[in-house]
């Protein structure tokens, strides 16, 4: 591979973790926003959730920001508003807070942010062989970490070019797959992204 060109857009917030709940009063009454799926920050989510409360009729209350030096998220709640992060689909696992209730006017979060849902790209192609992920056979011809944040452009070039053997004699359709990724619970799964790939063949005597 010489090189790809592609966009940051695997999703980290899911149905799976995509709930928000607050209580603009004390608890008294509580409130469901769901983020939609897609590739976020903390920035963006701090955004998403200011503007559904607004939508919602109430002033903005919540902040959420990152402690870079801690690598934390920040929860600042103002005049009795609170935050439920107890239902298994709520979006506390991005941020890196426990499944609580949080009603203090400043918390960091428990754990780290999880806001990186990738740990590496694959890149496979379907007419090479030779090469290994975690000791089993993939079509993989280069592997890379993303450097760039969500929804900016990915542009990867190797710096060292690594050639594998053709297993055809003659390429009459190539399939490439250049979205396995690799996530923080050692799952390989597949996705579908708009990419381009530039390759480099040599015939070697």
């Amino acid at each position: 591979m010489v090189n790809l060109e592609t966009y940051y857009s695997f999703p980290n917030i899911t149905e799976e973790n995509c709930r928000f709940m607050y209580s603009p009063d004390e608890g008294r009454t509580w409130f469901v926003i769901f983020v939609p799926e897609g590739s976020y920050d903390i920035e963006d989510i701090n955004k998403v959730i200011k503007q559904k409360i607004t939508q919602n009729g109430y002033s903005n209350q919540i902040t959420i920001s990152a402690n870079t030096n801690t690598l934390k998220a920040v929860l600042i709640l103002e005049n009795g508003y609170q935050v439920d992060f107890r239902p298994q689909d709520s979006i506390s696992s991005v941020l890196g807070f426990n499944n609580d209730l949080y009603t203090t006017d400043y918390q960091e979060s428990e754990n780290p942010v999880n806001i990186l849902s990738v740990n590496s790209i694959l890149v496979n192609i379907d007419i090479i062989s030779g090469s290994y992920v975690n000791g089993e056979r993939y079509p993989t011809i280069y592997s890379f970490f993303s450097g760039v944040s969500p929804g900016y452009k990915i542009i990867e070039t190797p710096a060292n070019l690594v050639y594998l053997p053709v297993t055809l004699d003659a390429i009459y359709s190539m399939q490439t797959v250049p979205v396995l990724l690799i996530r923080t619970s050692s799952c390989l799964t597949y996705g579908e992204r708009t990419y381009q790939l530039g390759f480099m063949c040599e015939k070697f005597k």
